[in-house]
């Protein structure tokens, strides 16, 4: 078991008369290696959970655990360097730094984990191949498609050899024929790296997907099923 989930809670206090449940006592376990959507209507916590997962939030209530590692308990130094060297993200806006190559956005995380220079190209350089854009590294965001920019941050969420990439509506900005190049890159990275992703989505693409869909409604889980549609897909990368 890689993460498992017991009694989440998250309240805003909106104001003081009205608090928010975002979530509420959501148990869950998810396994290493799953390639798992979880759905939901705008408002209903699925965000809200991945940032949990992911250590960008703290739970009001309740326990994140991440193997042996309780990450709600710990400090924010602690989480820093735990979404660091544990998790990659991807942000439906991509989240790219705008100064910086293709390649550079992609290094720059390695960097921070004191990667050397060489190392750090070699790898952002493979990875940028993994994902077709081989021909484009020496380009900045602006010269890039909206898909092409989301292979960017995928490759970047993949820079620092993450057990989990967590995907915010990864998809929300893309067109059909990229959607469906990026989701071949991302199950396939997953059949062959073993690395778990854990979108946050209700597009329908994306679902359809997913070997595990995870329903969130009104801040708790309403639904946890297998997808039997699920087909692996081992072919060769999209380029």
């Amino acid at each position: 078991m890689a993460i498992k989930v017991t009694k989440l809670t998250k309240t805003y206090n909106v104001n003081t008369d009205f608090p928010v449940d975002a979530l509420k006592l959501v148990d869950l376990s998810i396994d290493q290696g799953e390639f798992v959507a979880v759905m939901g209507p705008s408002g209903s916590g699925k965000t809200t959970l991945l940032n949990m997962l992911g250590g960008l939030d703290t739970p009001t209530q309740g326990e994140v655990k991440i193997d042996s590692l309780v990450i709600s308990g710990l400090s924010e130094k602690e989480k820093i360097k735990f979404r660091r060297d544990q998790v990659g993200f991807i942000f439906q806006d991509y989240s790219l730094l705008p100064v910086l190559t293709a390649l550079e956005n992609v290094e720059f995380i390695m960097q921070l984990q004191g990667i050397t220079e060489k190392e750090s190209n070699a790898r952002a350089s493979k990875l940028l191949e993994r994902v077709g854009l081989g021909d484009h590294v020496h380009k900045r965001p602006s010269q890039l498609s909206g898909g092409q920019q989301q292979r960017v941050a995928v490759a970047r969420a993949l820079a620092p050899n993450p057990k989990f990439v967590m995907a915010d509506e990864p998809t929300a900005n893309l067109d059909a024929k990229s959607t469906s190049d990026l989701l071949d890159i991302m199950q396939q990275l997953n059949e062959s790296e073993g690395t778990t992703f854990i979108f946050s989505t209700h597009d329908p693409r994306v679902i359809a997907r997913a070997a595990r869909v995870i329903v969130i409604d009104d801040g708790a889980v309403s639904e946890d099923k297998l997808n039997p549609e699920y087909r692996p897909h081992l072919s060769s990368m999209v380029g």
